[in-house]
Order: structure tokens, then C-alpha cells, then sequence
């Protein structure tokens, strides 16, 4: 086959976060404006100067048979459940080839993780350490592996298209999202399984995060540590889980009757080339990305409404996002009802594109807006419309747009946007 630039909705979420263990709970927490900020217990995080995360509502063990999760990285089953999720929310009964709807060669997955399988790699050394050559798990490579999620999902849906993984920072988990739109409208797979998944609380990251001064140091008030766009944020607050969508080509869904969520009108690309860590102040890159995405896609800015932001609750990377936009937007952006969902759910890194575009695509299904929480003082750089408190409706009526953002250490600047339909 070689259609090209076909039309691509989403036919199925799923997800496991901080706020509940699937999609609907997720939804359910987002819209309360529930966080999901806890602190750490045990003396391994005693000493450090970021005692809390968001940590997963439901843990792993409780879903996955034993003998499956113990040759899982955390992220790896993280994934798989929100993939399995996603998979039979697309109406899917079975994996491709014994579901007759879809056969495996036209079938793909793209999942991301910006660390990958981090928890393994140093809790295996200190088996290692401590117990000796012999007690450390033969899985341990597969584990680590940074593709261990992707092809692990790879292995769940049967996928033969390709099994792929890109690796950029926080913007990992919506690069996999473009990278699966690119799949199927280059005609390459007719359905891809894509998001991202993050497991990293763990001492060393926490430590070296803290560190570098990247992380609120607020103890004392877990809930209230991530807070976007307020006077007082300090850093983000580390989360873990996934976030994971089914793509589909237009033609393919309507194939087999599916029910479709939202299209998927394409991404935008770009790259700072200023710092490792630090965002790029003016916006610049950020700017270049959703310029790139008006310059290849049918986006009409009048009818954007809605934005799940990257805002991680840093001084410095709030306010470039949104100076980033009014440059490229003007005067659109004061229609855009903005929202930052790391308020509730902490920063996920890899696996924040993927959760923030189920709550984007659920934004856009259900016409609402979550809020943004812990903003008691609005920041007086912030020149836009914050959804603060209580969720905000958005148009019912006729074709309404959204975009997601997310950007990583390196410089890495992805927009997806997406269409009601």
C-alpha cells in the first residue's frame, strides 16, 4: 500500500497514573482537580531534600500476574496496562491476526520513555553489590532497555509494522504520538498503539534532580507543591504511570464501525540548540515548533480552544511557553482556555505526552477543560487565560481544536493538535 497523508483519528485511550489506574478514574481525578502528590515513606528517601512524588494510584503488582511483571522495568508495566486499556477501548478483542480486523503487518507501536528501565538498572546493581554475580536477574537487559515498552506492547497487540522508540526527555511521549501519525499516513500501518511511560522514583534521579534545582523542595505541603504559573512554584513534582492511545487511519476505523474520539491533525517539530537543561527564555524554539505544526496541518487558530500545557511549575519554563505562543498565535491565544494537568499529576517526563494527550483528547470528546490547581497568586508574566479552580466548559457546538505541548532536557519542542470530530 502507499496512501499518503491520510487522516488519523483515535479510537482508544488508556492510562495509569497518579490519580487512578485507568482512564476514566485519570479523567475523574482531573476534573475534581484531585492531586495525586504524596510523600515518599521509607528510609531511602529519608535523607533527601525532595521527599514526595506523585506515585501510581494502583500499583503494578495489583493488575499484572506475577510471573509477567518480574520480567518487567516498572515503565515497562506501567505500559502494558494502559496499552491493554487503550487496546480494548478501541473495540480490539484479541491481538492482531486473531482479532480478523486487523492483521499484525499493518499494525505498530510506538511507545517512549525518557530514562527507560532506570529503577532496574540501579536496583540491580545493588543486588549485584550486596548478594553477589549469581542473584542478578538474566531479565535485567531486556528490562533496562529503553524500547523494553514498546516491544513488550509489541509483543501484547502483535505488532509487525514496526515497534519503535524515541527517546527525547520530557518530550518523549508526544514525539512517539507524531512519530505514530507519520506511521500511518505514509501508509506504513493502518493502526499504531502509541504513548509514553515513566518510572523513575527512585533516590539517584530525585537526588540529581534536586541537584540541579529542577524540583520543588516543598515538603511540607504535597499537595500544593506543583503548582503552575504561581508567584511562589520552585520545580516540578516527579510522577509516574503511562498514558496511551490506538491511532487508526480514518478509512480503517470506519472500516469496523469504531467508535472515534477526536482526529489527529499532525505535530509540530523543533529544537532550541541553547542548553542541555535550561528552556530557551524567549521562546524561540517553542515558538518554531507550533509554527512548524500551523505550517503543516489545516489548523485553524480561530478554533483552538483548549491547551494542555508542558508547565512544570519552573520560573523560567511557564512563562517562555506562553510568551512562545502569543508570538505565534497574537491574538488566538486569548480564546484558548490553558490548562496544566502536572499540577495534579506531577511531572511523568517520558510518559507526560502520553497522559496529557488522553486528557487532551478526553477535552476535546466530553467539551471540558480541566483546571489548573495551587495557583493561589497568578504570576504577573502570565498574559493569558489560566483555568483555574473549577473545570471550564468549552464550544458545543461545531468543529473545536487543541493542542498539547510537551519539551525535554536537549531542546526537544513537540505540539500535537487534535480536531473534535
Amino acid at each position: 500500500m502507499s496512501p499518503t497523508n491520510r487522516t488519523v483519528v483515535v479510537t482508544g485511550i488508556g492510562a495509569t497514573t497518579p490519580l487512578g489506574g485507568d482512564s476514566a478514574s485519570t479523567w475523574e481525578g482531573l476534573l475534581a482537580g484531585r492531586s495525586g502528590v504524596t510523600p515518599l515513606e521509607g528510609e531511602r528517601f529519608a535523607e533527601l531534600p525532595v521527599r514526595i512524588a506523585a506515585q501510581a494510584a494502583v500499583d503494578p503488582s495489583e493488575v499484572l500476574p506475577r510471573p509477567l511483571a518480574r520480567k518487567l522495568d516498572r515503565s515497562a508495566q506501567f505500559a502494558v496496562i494502559a496499552a491493554r486499556e487503550a487496546w480494548a477501548d478501541a473495540g480490539y478483542t484479541a491481538p492482531a491476526g486473531e482479532d480478523e480486523s486487523i492483521v499484525p503487518e499493518r499494525l505498530g507501536t510506538v511507545i517512549a520513555s525518557g530514562i527507560g528501565g532506570v529503577t532496574t538498572l540501579l536496583d540491580q546493581y545493588d543486588v549485584l553489590k550486596e548478594k553477589g554475580v549469581r542473584r542478578v536477574s538474566p531479565h535485567t537487559v531486556p528490562m533496562l532497555m529503553p524500547n523494553g515498552p514498546s516491544a513488550n506492547v509489541g509483543l501484547e497487540v502483535n505488532a509487525r509494522a514496526g515497534v519503535h522508540t524515541p527517546v527525547s526527555a520530557c518530550a518523549s511521549g508526544a514525539e512517539a504520538i507524531g512519530y505514530a501519525v507519520e506511521m500511518i499516513r505514509t501508509g506504513r500501518a493502518d493502526v499504531v498503539v502509541a504513548g509514553g511511560t515513566e518510572a523513575a522514583i527512585h533516590p539517584l534521579p530525585i537526588a540529581a534532580f534536586a541537584n540541579m534545582m529542577a524540583m520543588s523542595k516543598n515538603n511540607e505541603d504535597p499537595t500544593g507543591a506543583s503548582r503552575p504559573y504561581d508567584k511562589g512554584r520552585d520545580g516540578f513534582v516527579l510522577g509516574e504511570g503511562a498514558g496511551v492511545v490506538v491511532l487508526e487511519s480514518a478509512e480503517h476505523a470506519a472500516k469496523r464501525g469504531a467508535r472515534v474520539y477526536c482526529e489527529v491533525l499532525g505535530q509540530g517539530l523543533s529544537a532550541d540548540s541553547h542548553h542541555i537543561a535550561q528552556p530557551e527564555p524567549t521562546g524561540r524554539g517553542v515558538a518554531a515548533a507550533v509554527q512548524n505544526l500551523l505550517d503543516n496541518t489545516n489548523l485553524d487558530p480561530s478554533e483552538l480552544v483548549h491547551l494542555n500545557a508542558h508547565a512544570t511549575s519552573t520560573p523560567q519554563g511557564d512563562t517562555a511557553e506562553l510568551k512562545a505562543l502569543r508570538k505565534v498565535l497574537g491574538d488566538d491565544l486569548d480564546h484558548i482556555a490553558i490548562s496544566a494537568t502536572k499540577s495534579m499529576t506531577g511531572h511523568l517526563l517520558g510518559g507526560a505526552g502520553g497522559i496529557e494527550t488522553v486528557a487532551t483528547v478526553l477535552a476535546l470528546y466530553h467539551r471540558i477543560a480541566p483546571p489548573t490547581i495551587n495557583v493561589t497568586e497568578l504570576d504577573d508574566d502570565i498574559d493569558a487565560d489560566i483555568v483555574r479552580g473549577e473545570p471550564r466548559k468549552l464550544p458545543v457546538d461545531g468543529p473545536i481544536s487543541a493542542i498539547n505541548n510537551s519539551f525535554g532536557f536537549g531542546g526537544h519542542n513537540v505540539t500535537l493538535a487534535f480536531r473534535s470530530v
